[in-house]
């Protein structure tokens, strides 16, 4: 278990082993959760959480909708193009 002093200014220091162990990088925000059980700390996400209405109305295709059919084809052609383009 490691320990931390917190300073006159409310900072905390977190362990190097600890920053390691989670991949913390100086300047990543981090989300500070109050919970029953003490205070948690988690990475910030960058961006904030979206819908797939949202997501989807971002691409822009103007034609009529492909069948899972036509849409598993399409997929199956491009793997097979990118493994020809390999090798």
């Amino acid at each position: 278990m490691a320990i931390t002093v917190l300073s006159s200014k409310g900072q905390i220091i977190i362990p190097k082993p600890v920053r390691d162990a989670h991949q913390m990088e100086p300047g990543q925000k981090l989300e500070v959760l109050d919970t029953a059980e003490g205070i948690l700390l988690k990475p910030a996400r960058p961006y904030p959480p979206t819908t797939l209405s949202e997501v989807a109305a971002c691409l822009k295709y103007n034609g009529p909708a492909k069948s899972l059919k036509e849409m598993d084809e399409a997929i199956r052609k491009g793997a097979m193009e990118s493994a020809n383009d390999r090798g």
